[in-house]
């Protein structure tokens, strides 16, 4: 698959870039990792970056002030357009006039929910992130350390550092030659995963003190409000950090976390550790992910999405006879 991209790349003159709302780290690392390569490889081609405006925690990262947040109301058309780490169209509403805009569209992704929208699609369910997958598409000789340190911070986020059961030895071959290219891999560890605002660790405290075990301490939740992310003055792009601490519960098979995003409408996010697919209980719900990390959108209050779920979780249970 090396040349994939490669061989494309070579043929057009202009490409636009973008991924799914509410980055996180293996989309904002997919994205600007190829916009790089871009640079370094091909300077004489136009290519523009579309995404949400990512954390601060990703700051670190080269070129990430190339980032256009809004579409230009020019019409401006590309050759082909590059979509990272969505599983479908509706995942990148901000910028969905781009297919509009191209001639072409090419969707690299590893979600095992995704669709198809695109014209062409390298989709790789069992890789542990669109980080990997995208270096399998590119020439590694011609990946720059501003590249590689991009690659790397999707991967280490996609796999919680390594410790996730998408993690592969060929995830950890790719990441050792990535470490290879000169970054510096223990700084982006600290920054891209590890470190949180002082207000991100208050909000942590809180959903862990307010959560809720169920099922028989087998499955946890908690919710906040918008009224209390506008207390401690943080964003929905600021809120991935809950969903890892909730799934640190010893004894917890699934880790549940929602926050508003409208009124009366959240933002649920799952992870599970051994058994439950929980992209199939989001699936039901309009969303999807991975058998282990997937998210939907629900409207209801808190109470009532809880039992929407455990529907569809009871019904998992019961196949493994908990």
């Amino acid at each position: 698959m090396e040349k994939k991209l490669n061989d494309k790349l070579c043929h057009i003159k202009s490409a636009a870039i973008t991924g799914h709302v509410r980055p996180d780290g293996d989309c904002i690392g997919s994205t600007l990792g190829f916009y790089n390569y871009i640079r370094d490889n091909f300077p004489q081609m136009e290519v523009d970056l579309y995404l949400q405006k990512p954390g601060e925690e990703f700051s670190y990262l080269t070129n990430i002030e190339m980032i256009k947040t809004q579409l230009s109301g020019s019409d401006k058309r590309y050759d082909m357009l590059f979509v990272f780490d969505c599983g479908a169209v509706d995942r990148f509403e901000p910028f969905r006039e781009l297919l509009n805009r191209t001639k072409y569209t090419v969707c690299i992704d590893h979600h095992v929910t995704n669709d198809g929208f695109a014209d062409e699609n390298i989709v790789l369910p069992d890789l542990s992130s669109t980080c990997e997958l995208l270096y399998t598409c590119l020439l590694d000789e011609q990946i720059s350390k501003a590249c590689a340190e991009c690659l790397y911070t999707g991967i280490i986020c996609d796999t919680g550092i390594f410790k996730y059961q998408s993690t592969t030895s060929e995830t950890m071959r790719i990441a050792g030659r990535l470490m290879d290219k000169g970054i510096n891999h223990t700084h982006i560890i600290d920054d891209g995963f590890f470190t949180k605002t002082y207000h991100q660790n208050l909000m942590v405290g809180k959903a862990l003190l307010e959560s809720i075990v169920f099922h028989d301490g087998k499955c946890i939740y908690s919710a906040v409000t918008q009224e209390t992310m506008k207390f401690y003055g943080l964003k929905s792009s600021q809120m991935g950090m809950v969903i890892d601490q909730l799934r640190n519960t010893g004894g917890v098979e699934v880790a549940i976390f929602m926050y508003e995003l409208l009124k009366g409408s959240y933002k649920v996010s799952m992870r599970s550790k051994d058994y439950i697919d929980v992209s199939k209980v989001c699936g039901c719900f309009g969303g999807g992910g991975h058998i282990r990390a997937a998210g939907c959108t629900i409207a209801g209050s808190p109470d009532d999405i809880i039992k929407r779920l455990d529907e569809q979780l009871t019904i998992q249970f019961r196949e493994y006879g908990v």
